[in-house]
C-alpha cells in the first residue's frame, strides 16, 4: 500500500535548518497495524502529516498505492486522500455546531453521496460506534469517550483503505482509552490498514508493528506478538 524512501521533511528559519525527518524508509502493507513511537519532537507527527497527504516532503520518494505522492500540488493531495484516507486526532477535531450525525455525514458531503445514502451510512457506523443514541446530541454535551467514538465513525463512514491515528486515546481516561483501542483492532481485524503514533507502550501492544524513531530517523523496527484483543480489554477494563 505504501511504499516510501529516503524521505526527508526539513524546516528552515533565517539562521538554521532543522531536519523533522532525515532519511527514513518503511514500507506499510493492506492490513498492517503500525504504532509509530518516539519522544516529542522526533518527527512522529511530520511523518503522519505526510503519509495522511496533508504535507510535502523536501526530498524522497513516497508512493500510495503505486502512485508517487511526493511533489503533488495541495489539490492533488486532497483528490488522492477523499474517502480513502480516515483521519482520528487526540483532540478529536469535531465541529461544536454540528450534532453527532452531521459530524459524521460531513465526508460523505464532500463525496457527493446523496441524502439517503448518507442517512443509510451514517446510522449504520453510528450503531457499530454504540454511539447512535446520541446522534442528535452536540459535541459539547458528550463524554471524551464519547467525543473519539464519533471522530472515528466520522473517519470509517466512508470505509476507508487506510486510519492514520494521532495520540487517539491521549485525552482519555484508561478505561476509555482501551476501549477506543478495541474498536481500532476490530476494524483492522476487518482489513482496514492502521498507522497510529503514539507514546502509550500499552496501545502499542495492540499493533503488529512498531516503529522507533529518533532524531527524524528509524531508530527500530520490531515485529509485535499482537494480544488477544477481547480477554485483554475484558482483563484492563476489570480493574478501572
Amino acid at each position: 500500500m505504501i511504499k516510501i524512501q529516503n524521505l526527508k521533511k526539513s524546516f528552515r528559519t533565517e539562521e538554521l535548518e532543522t531536519y523533522a525527518l532525515n532519511g527514513v524508509h518503511f514500507d506499510v502493507k493492506e492490513g498492517d497495524f503500525i504504532a509509530i513511537m518516539g519522544p516529542s519532537g522526533c518527527g512522529k507527527s511530520t511523518l503522519l502529516n505526510i503519509i495522511g497527504m496533508l504535507d510535502n516532503p523536501n526530498e524522497g520518494s513516497y508512493l500510495f498505492a503505486g502512485h508517487e505522492v511526493a511533489g503533488l500540488t495541495e489539490r492533488q493531495r486532497t483528490e488522492l486522500r477523499k474517502g480513502v484516507v480516515g483521519f482520528v486526532f487526540q483532540s478529536f477535531n469535531l465541529i461544536d455546531e454540528l450534532t453527532v450525525f452531521e459530524n459524521v455525514e460531513l465526508p460523505l458531503i464532500y463525496l457527493n453521496y446523496n441524502k439517503s445514502e448518507r442517512k443509510e451510512l451514517v446510522l449504520k457506523v453510528l450503531e457499530r460506534m454504540d454511539i447512535a443514541h446520541r446522534e442528535k446530541h452536540f459535541p459539547t454535551q458528550l463524554s471524551g469517550g464519547q467525543q473519539q467514538r464519533v471522530a472515528i465513525a466520522r473517519a470509517v463512514v466512508t470505509n476507508p483503505k487506510l486510519i492514520l491515528a494521532d495520540e487517539p486515546t491521549g485525552n482519555l481516561d484508561s478505561k476509555n482509552g482501551i476501549e477506543v483501542m478495541n474498536l481500532l483492532t476490530e476494524l483492522n481485524q476487518e482489513g482496514t490498514t492502521i498507522v497510529m503514533v503514539t507514546h502509550s507502550d500499552r496501545d502499542s501492544k495492540y499493533a503488529n508493528r512498531v516503529i522507533h524513531l529518533l532524531d527524524g530517523q528509524i531508530a527500530t523496527e520490531i515485529n509485535n506478538e499482537r494480544v488477544d484483543i477481547k480477554s485483554k480489554l475484558e482483563e484492563e477494563v476489570a480493574q478501572y
